[in-house]
Formats: structure tokens, C-alpha cells, sequence
């Protein structure tokens, strides 16, 4: 996250502090991923994507990648 503007930044800590961690299920906000990332969930926030592992039995939300949507799924 150093690397991306500042507000872009805020945006996405706001979202996943304000959303994802007070949600009984992370999974309501985001779309389950498909072939190469199947089992791995995206979130949407602004021209960005967060690519999460949502782990159940930690209820731990974790960010695998996090990118421009143009360049995100880069390489999968």
C-alpha cells in the first residue's frame, strides 16, 4: 500500500475497516474468483481490486494482492 496514492490508500483501509471487518460475513461484499484464483475472493473498491483469502476459522480477511483493476489479475 506504500506505493499508491494516499487517498486511494485511505479509501481502501476505510472500506476494509469499516466493512469487511464489522460484517458477520466478509463474503457479502466481495465476488468469489474463478479458475487460477478459485477459492480466493475479489473486493471492489473504487478502480481498485483486493484479491483476500477469507479464512472462517480465524475469521481473518487476509490481502493477497491488491492492484489497479487493469493490472491486478496480471500473470493469473
Amino acid at each position: 500500500m506504500a506505493k499508491l496514492d494516499r487517498s486511494v490508500a485511505a479509501e481502501i483501509l476505510r472500506y476494509l475497516r469499516e466493512r469487511i471487518a464489522t460484517s458477520q460475513d466478509p463474503r457479502r461484499f466481495g465476488e468469489p474468483l474463478h479458475k487460477d484464483l478459485a477459492g480466493f475472493w475479489r473486493y471492489r473498491v473504487g478502480a481498485y481490486r483486493l484479491i483476500c483469502d477469507i479464512q472462517d476459522n480465524k475469521m481473518v480477511v487476509l490481502v493477497l494482492r491488491l492492484g489497479h483493476r487493469s493490472k491486478v489479475y496480471g500473470g493469473h
